[in-house]
């Protein structure tokens, strides 16, 4: 436990931002799943758009905020972009 004053105020702070932290990546989490969903389901082609799109507006933002490295945002985006490309040409 903090000592002084300063101290427990920043960990309450800490805590704040850890909370935060964690529900936008979980945010990230849910969007790649989703859009990973609709691929593997073989969705409407229109779905999975809507849902990329989605996925790299979120993967931007962090980046930009540095909520994640910029490096892995653009991995991430690469990889969603070949995925989506792809999607539909196999069949």
């Amino acid at each position: 436990m903090p000592l002084h004053k300063s101290a427990e105020k920043r960990l309450r702070q800490s805590e704040r931002k850890n909370a935060r932290n964690r529900a936008r990546k979980k945010e990230l989490k849910v969007l790649l799943k989703n859009m990973q969903k609709l691929i593997d389901a073989r969705a409407d082609k229109s779905e999975v758009e809507a849902a990329y799109r989605s996925a790299v507006q979120k993967l931007d933002r962090l980046g930009v905020k540095r909520y994640i490295h910029a490096n892995k945002a653009s991995r991430k985006k690469s990889q969603l972009t070949r995925l989506f490309n792809n999607y539909g040409k196999a069949e």
